[in-house]
């Protein structure tokens, strides 16, 4: 019977510039990110081995590469290249949940932010 474990990076926060709008680009805004990965239980448990798992400092670094890297009109299109990054680097993942906040996303009105989350499943 196989295991499996998650990793969840939460709260990371980035500078970028992504959204529909001009002044979206122009100005840039803090966007937040959590990602939460379904690691199958292939050996690390047991071996105590950096190298038998998801190296949270390295996935760190991708998602912060991802996010402040190409601009995206959608959090939605930003949140699911995350993910499938995350899937591609690391075969032990085999969910990547990624939620994106946007805490000022450009409404008529008072909120604490937008938030979108994809699911994406290796292989």
């Amino acid at each position: 019977m196989g295991m499996k474990y998650t990793i969840t990076l939460q709260n990371c926060a980035f500078f970028a510039r992504h959204g529909v709008h001009d002044e979206e680009e122009f100005l840039g805004q803090r966007f937040f990110v959590d990602a939460e990965l379904d690691v199958i239980a292939a050996g690390a448990l047991e071996s105590d081995s950096i190298d038998d798992t998801v190296n949270y400092g390295i996935a760190f670094t991708m998602i912060e590469e991802i996010v402040t890297g190409k601009r995206r009109n959608l959090i939605e299109a930003l949140a699911l290249d995350i993910a499938k990054g995350l899937c591609e680097k690391f075969h032990q993942v085999r969910r990547a949940k990624i939620t994106v906040r946007k805490p000022n996303a450009p409404v008529p009105g008072v909120l604490d932010f937008v938030q979108v989350s994809v699911e994406h499943f290796a292989g």
